[in-house]
């Protein structure tokens, strides 16, 4: 590899769009260095082509280029696994994943994603919208809504929300940090209050609201509601409690990892990181068969390849084109890989 194409396939941070949505907090500026000029800033689009938040290169050669236009001009960027590399997409420079930060001082509405079948006959032409949750931190009494806690059908959900009962068919479930779950397309769901999670998803932004607890937006209105199209692709059946999965690690010299969600989306993977009292550095050389990337939960530390180097802190994101140079890694820190 020459020197000229490795400092372009190497890793670079990238700058995230942000939203800010009635119900989001603080903590990703505060707690998490998002120095975005947004109050309330509820989510930071860390990894996106989405026209809706797209993301730019925040270092390297391409520093303050759209990561689109990037990949649009790269397209060995993506790698060459079928899901990373769909022809149209790649063209436009599209990911398939979006990846977030989301920072929920209040609760988010009752709402459902379609499938990629619905999307594409009824908005468009777009990407429906399965999703996976990585909690990063949460109160206490955090928790989240998945599914309904009994069998509904299109009649009684109607009802619910015409007489005002429709929470006490939702299920909650208590989160903590560490927790996971993969939301399918079709799912009723809603992040509630106290909790920070990361959010990889379908690179899409169609939600149908369902319900929205009567709050009213910055124009001093209710919030649009889109019950029709939820009860259109909603799974109405009573879910069961959503389990863990079980923690199986792998060990190596100052880092230690495990899977944390497969799909035929993405792959996401947690990496504990700690190098501080060993001599060796963790190293891992990226694959040829999609891109990754790394998104720093907790900690700080050091990406190291070539002659190069990035420092990274908690609530940074890194992009690293498939089949990058080998990167070396040191330091205390805890991330999400996430690949196609």
């Amino acid at each position: 590899m020459s020197e000229q194409k490795a400092q372009l396939n190497a890793p670079f941070l990238l700058d995230p769009a942000g939203k800010d949505y009635i119900w989001g907090g603080r903590r990703l500026k505060d707690d998490f260095s998002k120095n975005l000029d947004l109050t309330p800033l509820a989510e930071t689009w860390e990894c996106s082509t989405h026209p809706d938040g797209p993301a730019r290169a925040a270092s390297g050669p391409f520093k303050g280029e759209l990561l689109q236009d990037i990949l649009r001009e790269h397209q060995e960027f993506f790698g060459t696994h079928p899901s990373a590399n769909p022809d149209i997409q790649t063209q436009n420079g599209e990911l398939p994943v979006l990846i977030k930060f989301i920072d929920a001082k209040r609760d988010l509405s009752v709402q459902v994603h379609p499938d990629d079948d619905y999307a594409r006959t009824h908005e468009n032409g777009a990407l429906g919208k399965s999703e996976m949750w990585y909690v990063v931190d949460a109160t206490p009494t955090a928790h989240l809504i998945y599914g309904f806690n009994r069998d509904m059908d299109r009649e009684s959900v109607l009802r619910a929300l015409d007489d005002g009962s429709i929470e006490k068919y939702l299920q909650k479930v208590p989160v903590q940090k560490g927790d996971v779950f993969y939301i399918q397309s079709g799912t009723v769901h809603a992040i509630c209050a106290g909790a920070l999670v990361v959010e990889v998803q379908e690179s899409s932004n169609l939600t149908y609201r369902l319900y929205d607890y009567h709050r009213k937006g910055k124009d001093g209105k209710e919030r649009p509601l889109h019950i029709a199209k939820a009860l259109d692709v909603a799974n109405l059946k009573g879910s069961a409690q959503p389990r863990q999965p079980m923690h199986v690690l792998r060990y190596h010299p100052g880092i230690a990892s495990e899977f944390l969600c497969r799909c035929k989306y993405f792959e996401v993977e947690h990496i504990l990181l700690n190098t501080e009292r060993i001599r060796p550095m963790a190293s891992y050389k990226s694959s040829a068969t999609s891109f990754e990337v790394l998104i720093v939960t907790d900690g700080c530390g050091m990406l190291m390849w070539n002659s190069e180097s990035l420092p990274f802190f908690r609530g940074d994101t890194f992009f690293v084109p498939a089949d990058s140079p080998e990167i070396h890694i040191h330091g205390k820190a805890e991330l999400l890989r996430v690949t196609c």
